[in-house]
């Protein structure tokens, strides 16, 4: 394992007694705007991940896991906060007083050569087409602007607080004909995102955590993890850039298609538009269906930690 990854993986061991007392629901406001975003608690605990009963063989095999508690944010990331990222003309212009020396000096994404939404239009709606570099970038502007800790979650992570405590296909049920009632899919999106929280929450307050948009993880894609995975916050690392755990389903995938366990990977295809050699570190200009759920651990990793974390180098997409 390599020295990034041992710190990345350091950020799962427990630090001694844990703190519950400030553990509560709190919106993250952005200094300099108007704009705010939910997170809400995720209680420790253990599940069962995975399903014997799926006919998908890479849920297989069924397996108890431990969680530590971590918030997680209410929403997807809309683009009325990620495009502050992307753009810093566009942060400037937005933002009251000046927006800091080291958010100044942050490395961006090149702005999109095409429209990322596909005309599905942006205002209250997920950011989509992010690599995961972006998405973690993104993560370290919002550090720098808030001095909190996010990062996204492990695949072991987003199964436990979608499942909200359930052992049923869906956090609500088997039933894939009660999906519309919770989820933007395949059968109700019309064929586009929708403006997040729409629809009915999980129990744990989390919204849209199907549908809508594949949400990023922070592991490697492997058809046979779950024969060796750790009991303890498993993290699945990897220094290849295909392919990497998405999870939840998106308005391109039908009531069949998703549940709680159900696996996604990425796919090279979603860069063959891309014009640049090597590809764009920041975009798949073909995935406008994925994006990004943010998690903050309860014990926040060390400066050391937090660093590498976010100093993870690209890898070259050719």
């Amino acid at each position: 394992m390599s020295k990034t990854w041992v710190f990345i993986f350091l950020l799962f061991l427990t630090l001694g007694e844990k703190d519950y007392s400030e553990f509560n629901a709190y919106d993250q406001s952005i200094e300099g705007t108007d704009l705010y975003f939910s997170m809400v608690p995720i209680p420790a605990g253990s599940f069962i991940m995975g399903s014997d009963n799926s006919g998908f063989l890479d849920e297989k095999p069924a397996h108890s896991v431990q969680i530590d508690a971590f918030w997680m944010s209410a929403h997807e990331v809309t683009w009325d906060i990620f495009e502050l990222f992307v753009d810093k003309n566009y942060e400037l212009a937005i933002s009251e007083g000046p927006i800091g020396d080291l958010v100044d000096g942050l490395s961006r994404p090149s702005l999109p050569y095409l429209d990322m939404t596909f005309g599905m239009g942006k205002e209250s709606k997920p950011a989509v087409g992010m690599t995961q570099y972006g998405a973690i970038q993104f993560c370290h502007w919002l550090y720098l602007k808030t001095g909190v800790f996010y990062r996204l979650p492990t695949e072991a992570e987003w199964e436990y607080a979608a499942r909200a405590g359930s052992d049923t296909r869906y956090f609500f049920g088997e039933k894939s004909s009660d999906l519309s009632d919770y989820a933007w899919i395949k059968e109700n999106s019309e064929e586009s995102t929708q403006k997040v929280g729409l629809k009915k929450p999980n129990p744990w307050g989390l919204y849209d955590i199907y549908g809508n948009v594949l949400e990023w993880t922070m592991d490697h894609y492997d058809l046979n993890f779950y024969k060796e995975s750790s009991e303890i916050n498993p993290l699945n690392p990897s220094t290849n850039l295909y392919p990497r755990v998405v999870r939840g389903g998106s308005f391109k995938h039908s009531a069949d298609e998703i549940s709680a366990s159900r696996r996604f990977a990425t796919d090279p295809k979603w860069k063959q538009i891309d014009p640049q050699i090597p590809k764009s570190q920041w975009w798949f200009p073909e995935a406008p269906f994925l994006g990004i759920r943010l998690v903050r651990p309860l014990e926040t990793p060390s400066e050391e930690e937090i660093q590498a974390y976010y100093g993870q180098a690209p890898i070259d997409d050719y």
